[in-house]
């Protein structure tokens, strides 16, 4: 295990998560605890968010995951959102992991743990020993999700305390890699859309005298990314959302809580803050292949030249992305601790994009580079996720 130093050695527009005290990995182990089923953390605190007195009573919880609901775009637009702004916050702003991405998030919140120590280390990483990338968002199963994501999850650890364990997410996201590595040990039922997701999650809750139910909820990110979150149709998609969150908190049952939260925030990027990688030619000099994504890259270099990499990348890349080597980005802390059989899959060169900059790819990433909104790395943007709570009748 690597752990980390005191001093992050981060710039000051990038911040390191507060594992163990605000962060998106103490939300479950939080809810098991209210829930009579304490989880184990090791050096991390039970419930560092207080979740067990703001849910005292509730024998049944709802965790919905909104895709891409930042905390600082809910209070942009908190006028589109009346049913979110309503809600209180048992324990303030949370943070999400890093990198801010998808795939890291949702294991993060699964496991109840640090990237570092669960492995999920970005949206595109290095198979070590197999001159390839996986891409988490389409992982089926190679590598088997049981020893890529060994950790157990907070769902498999309550469900073994008698627990009844629901998952819903995506009808196509049945069986796949993420899937079985981040919802590990939930029954998992695919929605067919956001009104199928509310009628399955409000069924769960009936699934048990004790029960957690799990919603993820993708359109608002995908909206993002494609249309920009300055946009008509991402305030559309948000007051929708909004709606969402109002018929399950108008349908919960007496004895139940509710509980919205996020994995990443998001933010516009213009042309004029986009490095296209693929015409600087310098930069592809000693690199065996190229991981992460354009705010979150993961450079992988040659053996014997990453030290080179290193130097070029900073030097072309200067203040627009905080560039170290590995052994750096490990000892800052922004994975939380980092077991050692998994730190190859970290860049040997990590680069988080700073201000709104987006390290891009037109060549070999022809479809994300031309998204207009991106997240991933540790701007307060994109790391800021909300904690917002709503109870049933009967615990007001």
């Amino acid at each position: 295990m690597t752990r980390p130093v005191d001093d992050a050695g981060l710039p000051p527009d990038l911040h390191r998560p507060s594992y163990g005290a605000a962060t998106l990995a103490d939300v479950l182990p939080g809810v098991a605890a209210a829930l009579g089923a304490p989880v184990p953390r090791g050096d991390l605190p039970v419930d560092p968010l207080g979740l067990t007195t703001a849910l005292q009573g509730a024998r049944r919880v709802a965790v919905l995951l909104v895709d891409g609901l930042g905390a600082d775009l809910i209070r942009a637009h908190a006028g589109l959102a009346p049913t979110l702004a309503a809600m209180t916050s048992p324990a303030g702003e949370l943070q999400a992991p890093c990198p801010s991405t998808t795939p890291v998030s949702l294991t993060t919140l699964g496991t109840g743990l640090p990237p570092g120590s669960h492995g999920i280390l970005g949206f595109i990483t290095d198979v070590p020993g197999e001159d390839r990338t996986l891409n988490h968002t389409q992982w089926a199963d190679d590598p088997d999700p049981a020893d890529w994501m060994a950790q157990p999850t907070v769902f498999q650890r309550a469900a073994a305390d008698g627990v009844a364990v629901t998952a819903v997410g995506p009808w196509a996201y049945a069986g796949s890699g993420l899937t079985e590595a981040a919802y590990r040990g939930a029954n998992y039922t695919g929605a067919v859309g956001p009104g199928d997701l509310t009628a399955l999650m409000r069924t769960a809750l009936d699934a048990g005298p004790r029960a957690l139910v799990y919603g993820y909820l993708a359109e608002l990110d995908l909206t993002g990314h494609v249309r920009g979150v300055d946009s008509p149709s991402w305030r559309a998609q948000l007051a929708l959302v909004d709606r969402i969150v109002e018929q399950l908190v108008d349908e919960l049952p007496d004895d139940a809580a509710l509980l919205v939260t996020a994995d990443h925030g998001m933010l516009d990027v213009p042309a004029h803050t986009r490095l296209d990688l693929d015409d600087e030619p310098d930069l592809a000099d000693g690199v065996r292949l190229l991981a992460g994504e354009p705010r979150a890259r993961y450079v992988h270099a040659e053996p014997g030249a990453a030290a080179d990499v290193l130097d070029r990348w900073r030097g072309v890349l200067g203040d627009r992305a905080w560039v170290v080597g590995r052994d750096e980005a490990v000892a800052s802390g922004v994975f939380g601790v980092v077991d050692d059989a998994l730190a190859a899959r970290i860049g040997d060169v990590v680069a988080l994009a700073r201000g709104s900059w987006a390290l891009i790819s037109s060549r070999h990433e022809p479809g994300p580079s031309r998204l207009a909104a991106y997240h991933g790395s540790l701007t307060a943007t994109e790391l800021a996720i909300p904690l917002l709570a709503a109870r049933g009748r009967a615990l007001t």
